[in-house]
């Protein structure tokens, strides 16, 4: 697929890759190749639908970007992986094996898809990982209910300072977030 830095290109592809969408397109190779074209071209690289399901994240404003073209390199590492899309709770937890869970931020904004990510998603999520008896890694914004949360669920909770990349009012400074850990 070509990919260009350019305005107009960009939002005619977010209109293919939309209508793919509309369509239920069965071509997953060019909706990967709009996906990450979409990605890599748009504000900060943000992940965003509207309630039609659409992904709606406006062009971005770069000099340059470097497109890669071929990924055969990780066709090898990814060969014994699985990438599923659904409500976790209808993923199967399998033993021991290692699961690293990055939720919607526990802040006002948390609308990226079709449905909101709630509090009460939040502790449902902490219920299903409460199942698993394996290595377990969360990351969330540092607030006092996800730290309650995390640690009355028998996490250990770290707090780091991390970057802001992606703020609706431009402020970049850092923000205080946590990992939390079980079982390793």
């Amino acid at each position: 697929m070509e990919m260009k830095n350019e305005r107009s290109f960009y939002y005619e592809k977010r209109d293919q890759f939309n209508d793919s969408i509309d369509t239920g397109s069965v071509d997953r190779r060019m909706q990967a190749s709009l996906f990450y074209y979409l990605n890599r071209t748009c504000f900060n690289g943000l992940c965003r639908f509207n309630n039609s399901g659409h992904f709606n994240v406006p062009f971005g404003k770069y000099k340059r970007i470097n497109y890669r073209r071929d990924f055969s390199i990780y066709m090898q590492k990814f060969k014994k992986w699985s990438f599923i899309c659904r409500d976790f709770e209808r993923i199967e937890i399998d033993g021991t094996g290692f699961f690293y869970a990055d939720p919607p931020y526990d802040v006002e904004f948390t609308k990226y898809a079709t449905d909101d990510f709630t509090w009460n998603d939040q502790n449902r999520l902490i219920r299903w990982l409460d199942r698993h008896d394996g290595p377990i890694v969360i990351s969330n914004q540092a607030t006092n209910r996800i730290t309650n949360l995390y640690l009355d669920h028998g996490y250990n909770v770290s707090n780091i300072s991390a970057p802001r990349f992606i703020n609706a009012n431009g402020d970049r400074s850092r923000a205080v977030e946590i990992i939390a850990t079980k079982n390793i």
